[in-house]
């Protein structure tokens, strides 16, 4: 299934950074990139560890009523060298139309340069389900019943 979503370059972005792409043919996650600021553009950044910093993307998008855009870390960063996105799995709202950026943090050890351009992580578009809420006086049984945060196995 494809859904359409319209982006739109920022006034200050770099035009000539890779918009939002799918790397493989069967990926469900299209690569993000920093586009810096053109003030950054020639050093880049770099996330001390523990830091957290709001990366550009360069692009504002219009996601289709009934759909949100999840943004997730990429596991190698992640693997080699502990960055990640805090709010994993970040989530834009279909309504949202401002500009697109990315919380990473550095759970690693060493300071992590992030060069203008940088895959920094990766967006899933995926189908919304919203719920209905109703108060009820009970709440149906099951083998779990109330157990709390590890009340299922090994905590």
């Amino acid at each position: 299934m494809t859904v359409a979503i319209k982006i739109k370059w920022l006034e200050e972005a770099d035009r000539t950074v890779a918009l939002p792409s799918y790397e493989t043919a069967h990926a469900a996650g299209a690569d993000l990139r920093a586009n810096l600021p053109p003030e950054l553009r020639a050093e880049g950044i770099v996330l001390a560890p523990g830091a957290r910093r709001l990366v550009p993307t360069g692009f504002a998008m219009e996601i289709p009523p009934g759909y949100e855009v999840q943004v997730r870390p990429r596991s190698g960063w992640a693997l080699k060298h502990g960055i990640s996105i805090p709010n994993a799995p970040g989530t834009i709202d279909a309504d949202y139309r401002g500009p697109v950026g990315v919380i990473l943090i550095n759970l690693g050890s060493e300071p992590f340069p992030i060069s203008h351009g940088d895959r920094i992580a990766q967006m899933v578009v995926a189908p919304v389900v919203t719920g209905r809420f109703a108060v009820s006086e009970t709440l149906s049984p099951t083998a779990r019943g109330g157990g709390g945060f590890g009340s299922t196995g090994r905590s």
